[in-house]
Parts: C-alpha cells; sequence; structure tokens
C-alpha cells in the first residue's frame, strides 16, 4: 500500500500560473522563457512556505520540456513527469543546511562539468543557500559567474542579508512577498472542494491568519484539522485546535486597560492563568485586538479584519481611550517576552499596571518630575507662614544670620516692604519665629542626605543598572511607577511599592538579590533592601511630602 501524500506536496503548484500570490516574480519568468533568454543563475528571496522551490521546480521543467521548452511546462512528457516525481537526473536538488563545508563545494564543480544525461539543462536548486559557509560560498563565485552553457543554478534562501553580496550580485534575484489572507483562504478552499472537506469561511480565515503568510504551513493545518476531526470541520473546532483562548477574555482586558481598572484587569489575567490557558496565545490575540483599536483610532477601520459586532465594540472603546494610551499599550503588550517563563503571569501584570499608572501619572502631574524644579517647591513652600510674623521682628532679628542663608534667602526681599511699621513691635514674635526657623532649618539637611539623594536619583539608579540586571523580573518591576526609595540608613534599604504585588515579587530571593546588586552599585557599597507596602493614597502626607516632611518610620501591611 503507497503511503499518502501530505497536502502541501499533493497539491504543489506544477505550472508558474499556479503559483500562489507571486505573479510579479512568474509573470517575468514566463516571460524570460519565452524569449529564450533564461539567466545562469537565480536568487529567490523570501519566507518560508511561499513557493520558492516549488517556482523553481517549475522553472527547471519549463526549459527542458520536450513538448516546448518556450514557456508554461507541459507535465505530460517523460522529462516533466521525471522532475514532478523526483527522479530526474539533471535537476539536483542541494539542502546548503547539511553541505555547508568547502568540500562539498567542490565536489559540485567537479560534476558541473559533465554534460547532462537526458535534459537540455543541468538545473541545479540549492535549498537555504546562506548556510553555506563563508570559505563554501567563495569557492562557488567562479563556478556561479561563469558555468558551463548546460547548467542553471537556483538558489533559494529565507534570509536575504546573510548570503555574500559576491554571490547576490552573480544572480537575478526575485523577491517572494508573504501571501495574503485571501490569496491562502482561496487557495485552501479550492483544496477543500476537491478532498471534499465541509469547513466553515471563518475557520478557513482563522487557518490563514495562524499560518502568517505560509502556504506550507496553513496546508498542514487543514491536513491536522481533517486528521482528527473528519470531513467537516466548525469554527470552535478549528480554535481548539489551534489552542486559540477565550477572544472575550482579551476584549475584556482591553476594556479594563481603557477604563485604568488595574484590580479588573489582574484579576482577568488570574482567571485566565488558573484556566490553564495559553498565555503566549492570549497575548497574542490581546495585542491582535490592540491593534485593532489602534487602527479604527486612527480612521483606518476598513483594513480590520474583525466582524461588524467586534468593530461596532471598537468604536465604542476608540472613543474612550486617548490615541497616546492605546499606542502605548501596543507598545508595551507587544514586548512582553514569555520565553523565561511560560506560565507566569508577572509579564501581563507589569505591563497592564505599567500602562494605567503611565496614564495616571499624566492626569495627576502635568509637570515633568525633575530634580531641580522640585527642590525651590519644597523650601519655599513654609515661607509664606514666617513672612507674616516677620515684618514686625525685622530689626531685632538682623543680628542673628546664621540660619538665614538656608531658608532666608528666598524671602529676604519682601521685609523692606513692611518697614513703615518698625514701632508697633511686639516682644511675643521674636520668641515664636526661632522655633519656626529652626524646624525649617531642620528640614533642610535632608535634601542632601543619602536618602533624598536616592530618590531623586531613582532614574539614574535604574539607568545605570550593571548589564546583567537590566533583562531582569526585577528591573521590570522597578521601572514600575509604584516603587519609591522610603529610607536608607547605612546598608540598609527601604523600598516602598504602591501595590502588594510587587513587593511580594521582589521579596522573592532572586529578585531581592539582583535589587541589592542593583542599589549597591550606585551606593558605592553592599546594601541590605527591606520592602513595604505603601499605597500613598492619603492627600494629607502627599502634601506634607511636598512641604519637605520625611518619612521616618514605615509599617507593613
Amino acid at each position: 500500500m503507497a503511503a499518502s501524500q501530505v497536502f502541501y506536496r499533493k497539491w504543489r503548484p506544477q505550472t508558474l500560473a499556479e503559483v500562489v500570490g507571486q505573479e510579479q516574480v512568474t509573470q517575468t519568468l514566463l516571460n524570460a522563457l519565452k524569449s529564450g533568454r533564461v539567466s545562469h543563475a537565480y536568487l529567490f528571496c523570501g519566507p518560508r512556505g511561499t513557493g520558492k522551490t516549488s517556482t523553481g521546480r517549475i522553472l527547471a521543467k519549463a526549459v527542458n520540456c520536450l513538448t516546448s521548452g518556450k514557456g508554461e511546462p507541459c507535465n505530460t512528457c517523460l522529462l516533466c513527469q521525471a522532475v514532478n516525481e523526483s527522479r530526474a537526473p539533471d535537476v539536483i536538488e542541494i539542502d546548503a543546511a547539511s553541505n555547508t563545508g568547502v568540500d562539498d563545494i567542490r565536489n559540485l564543480r567537479e560534476r558541473v562539468n559533465y554534460a547532462p544525461n537526458q535534459s537540455r539543462y543541468k538545473v541545479y536548486i540549492i535549498d537555504e543557500v546562506h548556510m553555506l559557509s563563508t570559505s563554501a560560498s567563495n569557492a562557488l563565485l567562479k563556478t556561479l559567474e561563469e558555468p558551463p552553457p548546460y547548467v542553471i543554478f537556483i538558489l533559494a534562501t529565507t534570509e536575504a542579508h546573510k548570503v555574500l553580496p559576491t554571490v547576490q550580485s552573480r544572480c537575478q534575484r526575485f523577491d517572494f512577498r508573504r501571501l495574503t489572507q485571501t490569496d491562502v483562504v482561496a487557495k485552501l478552499a479550492g483544496i477543500a472542494k476537491a478532498e471534499g472537506i465541509q469547513i466553515q469561511p471563518e475557520a478557513l480565515r482563522l487557518v490563514a491568519r495562524s499560518a502568517a503568510g505560509s502556504l506550507r504551513d496553513a496546508e498542514n493545518l487543514l491536513e491536522q484539522l481533517t486528521t482528527y476531526y473528519g470531513a467537516e470541520v466548525t469554527l470552535q473546532q478549528t480554535q481548539t485546535m489551534l489552542g486559540i483562548t477565550g477572544d472575550w477574555r482579551a476584549k475584556e482586558l482591553v476594556k479594563h486597560l481603557v477604563n485604568n481598572d488595574i484590580t479588573a484587569g489582574i484579576t482577568t489575567i488570574s482567571s485566565v492563568n488558573s484556566d490553564g490557558l495559553d498565555l503566549r496565545q492570549f497575548t497574542r490575540e490581546m495585542v491582535e485586538y490592540l491593534r485593532g483599536l489602534l487602527l479604527v483610532k486612527t480612521g483606518a477601520s476598513d483594513t480590520v479584519d474583525f466582524t461588524a459586532e467586534e468593530i461596532v465594540e471598537l468604536k465604542a472603546l476608540a472613543a474612550k481611550a486617548p490615541l497616546p494610551q492605546i499606542l502605548k499599550a501596543v507598545k508595551i503588550f507587544g514586548q512582553i517576552d514569555l520565553s523565561f517563563d511560560n506560565y507566569s503571569t508577572l509579564p501581563l501584570e507589569l505591563a497592564l499596571v505599567d500602562c494605567i499608572l503611565t496614564e495616571e501619572k499624566k492626569e495627576t502631574r502635568p509637570r515633568p518630575d525633575e530634580p531641580e524644579p522640585v527642590k525651590p517647591a519644597r523650601v519655599a513652600a513654609p515661607s509664606p507662614t514666617v513672612t507674616q510674623p516677620q515684618p514686625t521682628a525685622a530689626e531685632p532679628v538682623k543680628p542673628a544670620r546664621v540660619t538665614p542663608p538656608q531658608v532666608a534667602v528666598p524671602v529676604q526681599p519682601k521685609p523692606p516692604a513692611a518697614r513703615p511699621e518698625p514701632t508697633v513691635a511686639k516682644p511675643e514674635p521674636p520668641r515664636e519665629t526661632p522655633p519656626l526657623k529652626a524646624g525649617a532649618a531642620a528640614a533642610a539637611p535632608p535634601l542632601s542626605s543619602e536618602t533624598e539623594q536616592a530618590r531623586l536619583n531613582w532614574r539614574q539608579i535604574i539607568e545605570q543598572a550593571p548589564e546583567n540586571t537590566r533583562k531582569t523580573p526585577a528591573m521590570a518591576i522597578l521601572r514600575s511607577a509604584g516603587v519609591r526609595v522610603a529610607k536608607v540608613e547605612g546598608d540598609a534599604v527601604v523600598l516602598a511599592f504602591k501595590y502588594p504585588i510587587h513587593k511580594e515579587q521582589i521579596e522573592k530571593l532572586e529578585n531581592q538579590q539582583t535589587v541589592e546588586k542593583i542599589i549597591g552599585h550606585f551606593l558605592g557599597r553592599p546594601c541590605h533592601v527591606r520592602c513595604v507596602h505603601e499605597p500613598e493614597n492619603n492627600h494629607l502626607v502627599k502634601a506634607a511630602l511636598k512641604m519637605g516632611a520625611q518619612i521616618t518610620k514605615t509599617e507593613e501591611k
């Protein structure tokens, strides 16, 4: 019993007209065949599964066809059938991935000198030619430039940038483009009809989307579906086979993102993980939905490959979300790397919190966070309370100029406006002002303390981190906006976290050691990090910190 052929071999194109989606290549080759101007060397570049090797075989048949030799192959003569059945002695296919050495190319050069056995031309199809070593590629150059008149080279590669420029210059280059979903769906529909497979059009579109422009991958997926489910395939079965998670979860998470709801978003991520869904596939679906939201927001809804109901939902979300927020979300979620742990939800959670906190920061802090503008705001805040009682005591305070360099410098221009009232001086205010000045002077030194230095230079701590710590989960947590330096005392560093989930992650041994290395690199000495949960949602605390107060004690929750 003969083994059945897989779909991608059984339905491989046999003429140039059957090659899907590469008209710019096939029409040029057809014109060259008709005019008898076939080149001695071709370089076919493009993604996998787009027809490079198949086109090379068709060209080999066309130049050797016994019926015409000046156009499409007939596929009926002895030579065409021999090529179709992979038994033509003068059509040699070489896998460069397993023949990379100089000796392999030298053997090829020796065989090139022998005339063809049955055909007009000897055709060498070298697949994945970029895998040849540099010395092997150089050994091929002379033969590639001036081969015998009866030899044609067809080089195929998925990575043209790795092919030596000297090799490329000796070939006619054709770039095969990635196939459109429309072309793939049309081809799959033809195969399904010929094979007697009943499959829903939505399922075919889903298969084409998953194949990402590779017809061979799409044909393999279609064969897997029919092998498992038989001749009748539904959309739900296709989703199950392809590992598609519940689309509603991806849409739900995008809605929470637009609504700036961190709690609901983390709950959704947790439920996805609890159900054992593939986090990579879930992230892809969410990014695809965010991309649709971006296109709808920019007025390109006609290019979105969604149903009418989904487009209506996207338009409603786009009306609520500003374009910078959508763009930020697409970038952050599109860069998520789940390679270090396929089952960890931390990258998704960090991306969600980062997007929402960035948006909240824009709403609550319209000014940039620069250390220089912050300092005067903290020192100048107490000055209005000092200037009202100060005019009456302007003359007595003049001899004592020990504390003014820190606080009274910005206040000094105001007393002259109050000099007309020196005769109304009272004895009480001079006794009340020294405690105020002492308090202000006590609040000034922390601005230059190590705690304040670390707090103001937090961005530099992150940017100057050691190279081996920059792609760690701990660094991803430190980059989020909910982390701040609460205290630095000797070798002890207290970090305050706005959200408890980040605190728990940093307290893991590996992450804590990484953070200690990052902060210790900035301080110039080893340190020990302790984590506390500090929501910072009290407006009184924020106001006190803005006026120059300092947190001296924090309690873990």
